[in-house]
Order: C-alpha cells, then sequence, then structure tokens
C-alpha cells in the first residue's frame, strides 16, 4: 500500500488527471453551448498541480520505478506553467473558431499528467507508459480541428512516425531486460555487453524522435504547421520538458558506477547528435518565411543546444552544472516560445477557416508593418525573438550562457564553438521577423482584436523573459538546488 508520502509525491500527477475526469465529465452533461469555464478550469488544475509539487528530500516511488526529487518537481511546474498558458492561448484561439470542447482541455490535462509522470520515471516501462499517455494525447491534439485537411494530416504524420518511435523503444526496452534482467535504470550499473548496447541504443533513437533531434526530426515542421497552434505550443514546451528530464535521467544513469571511458563514449555518441542537430535545425531554418515552420526547425535547433548540456553530465566534473543549465533552458525555452507562438496566434486570428492556403496566416508578409499597427504585439515578438536568438538581456540568452558554460566545464570545447557559431545563423533568421515589423511597410490589413486571455499569456511570458534576462540568479539558484544529489 503507498503511504501518504507517496501519495503526496504523486499528488501534480494525481490532480492533473483528475482535472481531465472533470472536464470530461462535464462535457456529457452540458445543453448549451458555454463553455467558457473549461479553460479556467484547466488554468486551475494546473495551478493546484505546480502547487502540489513536493520540493522534499529524494524519494523512491513503486520500488524504484519512479523518483520524487528537485529534479523531477522543477519539470512538473514547467509542464504546468506550459499548460496553464496554453489553456490561455487556447482559449481565445477556439473560441472564435467556435470549436471550445471538454475534450481539448481534458487532452491537454491527460497529455501534461504523463509528461510529470515521465519527469519522475527511472524504469523503461513505467517511461514507456508515461510517454503513451503523453503521445496519444499529443496526436488527439494535433489533430483536434475537425475542417480542413491540414491538421488531420499532420496528426496522422506524428501518429505513424511516433508508433514506429514507441515501438522501437519498446524493443530496446526488452533488450534492455535480456540483458540486465530488469528494466531499471539503475540495473545498468556496472553492466555491459552487446544485448545492452543495443538495447539502449534502440532507446536512445525513440527518445530522440520525441526530442526532434536529427536525424529524428522529419516529423516536426508538418506536425507544427498543421497542428492548432495553442496545441503546437503545449507540445513544443512540454514535450521536449519532459523527453530531456528522462534522457538525462538515462545518461546519468548510465555513467554511475562506471568507468569514465563509458561516459566519454556516451558523450562522443551524443555529442554528435548534438552537432547534426543544431547544424541541421538551423540551416533548414535560414530560408523558412513561413513563420510557424522557421520555429519548427528552430525547435529542433533547440534539442541540440539542450543535448549539449545533456553531454556536459557525462563528465563528473561538470555532471551538477550541465543538469542545472538543462533545466534553465528547459524553462526558458518553455516561456519563450509559447510566447512566440501566442502572437502567431493573434495575427491568424481573422482566418475562420485554419486551413489556410500556402501557409498565409503565417508567412512572414503578416508581420509587415506590425510596429505601427500593433506596437505591443511587435514588441512583444520582439522580445521572444530575441530570447530565442540567445541576444542578451533576455531568459534565452541566459539559457544558452549556462548551456556553454558546462560544456566548456566539461572540456567539450568543440560543441560550445559549434553552438556558438549556430546561434549567430539563429540571430540572422530570427531578426528577419523583427525587420519585417519594425522596417517593412504593412502588407495585409489589421489583425482583429486579441482575445483577453491570448493577451495575458503574451504579457506573462513576455514579462518572465524580460526578468529572467535582467536577474537570472533566481532561477538559477532554484536549478542548482533541484538538482542536488542526483
Amino acid at each position: 500500500m503507498p503511504s501518504s508520502l507517496d501519495i503526496a509525491a504523486l499528488l501534480p500527477f494525481l490532480l492533473l488527471v483528475l482535472g481531465a475526469l472533470v472536464l470530461m465529465m462535464s462535457e456529457v452533461f452540458l445543453t448549451s453551448g458555454g463553455r467558457g469555464y473549461q479553460s479556467g478550469l484547466t488554468i486551475a488544475f494546473g495551478v493546484a498541480a505546480a502547487a502540489a509539487v513536493p520540493f522534499a528530500p529524494q524519494r523512491v516511488l513503486f520500488g524504484g520505478q519512479a523518483v520524487s526529487d528537485g529534479f523531477s518537481g522543477f519539470v512538473a511546474v514547467v509542464v504546468c506553467a506550459g499548460l496553464v498558458l496554453s489553456a490561455l492561448l487556447g482559449r481565445g484561439w477556439l473560441t472564435v473558431r467556435n470549436m471550445e470542447r471538454g475534450e481539448y482541455y481534458a487532452l491537454a490535462l491527460f497529455g501534461a499528467s504523463g509528461m510529470v509522470l515521465l519527469g519522475m520515471a527511472t524504469d523503461l516501462l513505467l517511461a514507456f507508459i508515461a510517454i503513451e499517455v503523453m503521445s496519444l494525447a499529443v496526436y488527439s491534439m494535433a489533430a483536434y480541428p475537425r475542417r480542413g485537411q491540414r491538421a488531420p494530416e499532420a496528426a496522422f504524420k506524428y501518429f505513424i512516425l511516433g508508433s514506429f518511435a514507441s515501438a522501437i523503444l519498446l524493443y530496446g526496452s526488452a533488450l534492455f531486460y535480456g540483458a540486465t534482467g530488469s528494466t531499471l535504470l539503475s540495473s545498468m550499473r556496472g553492466g555491459g555487453g552487446a544485448l545492452l548496447a543495443a538495447g539502449l541504443s534502440l532507446v536512445l533513437v525513440g527518445l530522440a524522435f520525441k526530442v526532434a533531434a536529427v536525424p529524428f526530426h522529419a516529423w516536426t515542421p508538418d506536425v507544427y504547421e498543421g497542428a492548432p497552434t495553442p496545441a503546437t505550443a503545449f507540445m513544443a514546451a512540454g514535450v521536449k520538458a519532459a523527453a530531456f528530464a528522462f534522457l538525462t535521467r538515462g545518461v546519468l544513469a548510465m555513467v554511475a558506477g562506471t568507468p569514465y571511458a563509458v561516459g566519454s563514449e556516451l558523450g562522443g555518441v551524443l555529442g554528435f547528435l548534438a552537432v547534426l542537430t543544431m547544424v541541421v535545425g538551423n540551416l533548414f531554418a535560414l530560408p523558412q518565411r513561413n513563420v510557424k515552420r522557421m520555429l519548427a526547425y528552430s525547435s529542433i535547433a533547440h534539442a541540440g543546444y539542450l543535448l549539449v548540456g545533456v553531454v556536459a553530465t557525462t563528465s563528473p566534473a561538470a555532471r551538477s552544472q550541465g543538469l542545472s543549465a538543462v533545466l534553465v533552458y528547459l524553462a526558458a525555452y518553455a516561456f519563450t516560445v509559447i510566447g512566440a507562438f501566442s502572437v502567431l496566434a493573434v495575427l491568424e486570428r481573422r482566418d475562420p477557416n485554419p486551413d489556410v492556403s500556402a501557409g498565409g496566416a503565417w508567412d512572414i508578409s503578416r508581420f509587415a508593418g506590425l510596429a505601427s499597427r500593433r506596437p505591443w504585439l511587435a514588441f512583444a515578438m520582439a522580445i521572444f525573438m530575441l530570447s530565442l536568438a540567445g541576444v542578451p538581456p533576455t531568459a534565452g540568452f541566459v539559457a544558452k550562457l549556462s548551456i556553454f558554460q558546462s560544456a566548456a566545464a566539461a572540456n567539450a570545447w568543440g560543441l560550445a564553438v559549434v553552438g556558438v557559431l549556430t546561434s549567430i545563423l539563429g540571430v540572422y533568421y530570427y531578426l528577419r521577423v523583427v525587420v519585417a515589423m519594425y522596417m517593412r511597410p504593412a502588407e495585409v490589413e489589421e489583425p482583429s482584436p486579441a482575445h483577453a486571455t491570448v493577451v495575458v499569456a503574451i504579457a506573462v511570458t513576455a514579462l518572465v523573459v524580460v526578468v529572467v534576462g535582467f536577474s537570472p540568479e533566481p532561477l538559477a539558484a532554484w536549478a542548482r538546488a533541484a538538482v542536488l544529489g542526483m
């Protein structure tokens, strides 16, 4: 029987599941079209789950299959923040299209519960269950609009490729069990052999798909573009945070108690993936005129920067610094990318049909002259673009600096140099949006007024990005405290 402390450790997960069930049941008994309360309920359960995160000493759950510690708590707060902000964005986006239904928010809550559980998982089977809960919810959110072809096509691609990735991960878990006699990550300590190496390789492939690392990234641009913008924002922030949390735990478990050479070999593999992901993500983002696809390729590049932080954790001298850098980056990226997609949602609102042709709702021409037509919106978007580019004083600069410092501490100077050079490439395509807003004449009519909840989402994310940029120490201190004892 689970103790009261076990229940307390699982309370964030349980609250998110409860919220999803409440929303599903409320939808069954609704007879009118009024559903404005549903986003409020989602926000309430998200805030409650974040408040219930137990920042207590490490507690092992389910016989070692999961752990509640500062690291999982940090990830849970980031996921809940992404849920709340995407619900604010979803309220405005769905209302104008007459699509607001309880099942959308229930799916978001179920997805968030899977993300929180994945952040706690230290067992491959529990991780697989958490990934499937998260993935099935996100697949459904991507296909949520019933009109048009773009969203169903994106969801179908995501589902098919995601199913292959899940099958590969599960097969890798089976090989892992065959080599170690257990699915616990801790069982690999001191282990070896070809069977274990094959199993870990397949598990890494499955996780690389979830974080959109090259060469397992092909799904990202089409899915990000075709999915509803609130769902895309939630995917970009939450899925990346949860998947990187488990990947980092797996790397730590592999290098713990093994010779330093093992960590060096693993660091080399991850470093190669990081370089490939940073270079390909940035190069493919350069020619994009569709801002939503540009942000998709940008998310691939950011996965590469996060992999640099994971590589740093393979070095005993930089382990703690690498862990805290990954957490800081996940938090900064979550707020920045949700803010950017919120601005896209405002410019997109005037199109009653979400299946617009040729990506017109997200073409960079939509941003031309925005500073004169909607100064506050242009200013917020400029903040988000500068943050994604890593320009000070923004949260993105703090995050990238912490990642590159951890790489230097691990003597991975080559990764740090590649990261800096590819970041310079990123400055170009991010500043294209800023230049269009402030230095190009308007080419489209005035966008429709933004829904109040979307304005709140933009204001909150922009404020966080700027405050962390000017005063990064509270976030950095929290991240350092979260990784103590790992």
